[in-house]
């Protein structure tokens, strides 16, 4: 591997003992992936923040790394965290996990992360221009990075990506080389996408047959009858999903994303896979649940935008909710959205807009939750496994309902 004089000043330990750690993180990341060089990265997602995925080990490993003076010197995000920080209290989280994971929130602050927490990192300003090299950590972030905004990022894991934010460098391979981004896989969509939840259907059985390889969509195009025309936020949906199901970074709509119409975009020896039913991953989606109760209707997975906060304010029409109703977001957004009304609009209606945190890493079942209502396929394929809690997936329209009479009737 190729280093450049400061590269091999930061691996001698000359910028100290914190950014040499980080160096030899990036570097032998490198070597595994057999990479030639290091590329500068404009921007970092760190994930790993939740102290129910880290642990004290975790943050005793954090901790160590700041106390060696490590500093991240390109801008660096946070992933969500396992509860809302300023909240907590009032949404049921014990005082034990509070203070710990308030501590992991204060360890990346001193090495200079902003504690925005959200996997959304491009709704709070961190939005890197086509072909700009990032290095992000969350999946669902990695998938719009890549293939909405036409940035350059692979999915790094929590540590590989704190040192490329420590560093400003990552490893040159994957999909920051140009003939890592060529489709393998051809989809030729032959059914009705209509609603998120449609977007997260079809994410779902695709990311299963593409599994870590790069999908190009045919059928989704603007003007091709889609109410939504594909909209970023359908988009969002659609990426979270195949990055849940299966393990997909970068996908291509033709006629929609940035890289999908250049001539080379499908690689020769590709597949091709025809969707025409989406109810297959709708039956796969929902837990085998006796009862139609719901216990919490939870949207934002990934953390809702402010016309998606508006959608649910919609659709609640000013109804009271018998189930509690979370809208999980960033801090930022949730700002934006109290200013707008739709925070007191929400609030009014019995609902909470819930900031910093994402459900699938929370301790929930400390709460008391059993079975859960979402329109997201990504919270859908990973709140079982992850939390325990039993799972209803339908559209918006299906959840804000459900919250409303207490009862599932998808």
């Amino acid at each position: 591997m190729e280093l450049s004089a400061e590269e091999r000043s930061m691996l001698a330990g000359d910028f100290g003992p914190g950014v040499r750690k980080a160096m030899e993180i990036v570097v032998a990341l490198g070597r595994v992936y057999g990479a030639l060089r290091l590329v500068p990265v404009g921007s970092v997602q760190v994930a790993g923040v939740s102290y129910r995925n880290l642990g004290e080990a975790g943050l005793e490993f954090l901790r160590e790394w700041a106390d060696q003076s490590a500093r991240v010197c390109v801008p660096t995000t946070l992933n969500p965290a396992g509860m809302d920080l300023r909240a907590w209290r009032e949404l049921g989280f014990s005082e034990r996990f509070a203070r710990r994971q308030l501590s992991v929130i204060e360890v990346y602050q001193r090495l200079g992360v902003r504690a925005t927490c959200t996997c959304t990192p491009y709704l709070v300003g961190n939005v890197p221009h086509k072909g700009a090299h990032v290095a992000w950590a969350e999946s669902s972030a990695v998938s719009y990075a890549n293939s909405v905004l036409g940035a350059r990022t692979n999915r790094e894991g929590g540590p590989g990506a704190l040192a490329a934010g420590i560093t400003g460098r990552t490893a040159a391979y994957g999909l920051h080389l140009d003939e890592n981004r060529r489709a393998l896989l051809r989809v030729v969509v032959r059914c009705p996408v209509r609603t998120f939840s449609d977007f997260g259907a079809l994410g779902y059985l695709v990311g299963k047959a593409a599994r870590n390889r790069v999908p190009y969509f045919v059928g989704l195009e603007v003007g091709a009858g889609l109410p939504r025309s594909c909209s970023d936020a359908a988009l969002k949906a659609l990426g979270a999903a195949m990055a849940a199901s299966g393990a997909v970074p970068l996908y291509h709509v033709a006629g929609v994303t940035p890289e999908a119409d250049q001539s080379d975009v499908l690689a020769p020896d590709h597949e091709t896979l025809v969707v025409d039913d989406l109810q297959p991953a709708y039956a796969a989606l929902n837990s085998d649940v006796h009862g139609n109760r719901i216990d919490l209707v939870w949207c934002g997975c990934p953390h809702s935008d402010l016309e998606e906060i508006a959608e649910v304010v919609r659709l609640l029409a000013g109804r009271l909710v018998k189930t509690p109703l979370w809208i999980t977001t960033a801090r930022e957004t949730r700002e934006q959205a109290r200013a707008e009304g739709l925070v007191a609009a929400v609030e009014d209606s019995g609902g909470r807009v819930v900031a910093d945190m994402c459900v699938v890493v929370a301790p929930m079942q400390e709460l008391g939750f059993r079975t859960l209502a979402t329109p997201s396929a990504k919270g859908a394929t990973y709140v079982p496994s992850h939390t325990g809690l039993q799972v209803r997936y339908g559209t918006v329209e299906e959840c804000i309902e459900a919250a409303v009479t207490g009862v599932w009737s998808g």
